[in-house]
């Protein structure tokens, strides 16, 4: 009798053991659960700001097109994975990234033009925790193409 008592204290002390060695790890595997989902919708993010600037790079290289035809095109992109304009930035620039430039029919055939898209992390970053967040909120997430004019 006594033998079967001491096998049923020391499953009692197993079971306990378990419950110790969950409560030690669930956390750790919370937390990366929540950096997978953070870095999994940052790169989403970072691949629909590359979209909408390649979008926007497209229509400023048609003959004749304007900076509104680039915000549009942009703004078009970006609304169709849900993201509001007042939450990213739109530049339409040189080749080299050393000016703005204003498109109209003057631009000869051949010029690149550079358009940017940028957003800060805190205004399109999910933040599944706010006691554990991977990315910092103020990193700024950016979409370039560059594209040459047509003639």
């Amino acid at each position: 009798m006594s033998n079967r008592l001491q096998q049923n204290r020391l499953k009692s002390i197993r079971r306990g053991g378990s419950i110790i060695e969950a409560v030690l790890v669930f956390p750790i595997l919370l937390w990366i659960t929540f950096g997978a989902v953070e870095f999994g919708h940052f790169f989403y993010m970072k691949h629909t700001l590359q979209g909408a600037a390649r979008e926007g790079a497209r229509a400023a290289a048609v003959p004749g097109s304007t900076n509104a035809d680039v915000i549009a095109a942009v703004n078009a992109s970006m609304s169709a994975a849900g993201v509001v304009p007042s939450k990213y930035t739109t530049k339409v620039r040189d080749s080299t990234d050393t000016f703005d430039l204003t498109l109209n029919s003057s631009i000869p055939a051949g010029t690149g033009i550079l358009v940017k898209v940028e957003a800060v992390w805190s205004d399109i970053g999910l933040r599944p925790s706010p006691f554990m967040s991977f990315i910092s909120s103020d990193k700024v997430v950016r979409g370039q193409t560059t594209m040459r004019k047509e003639g």
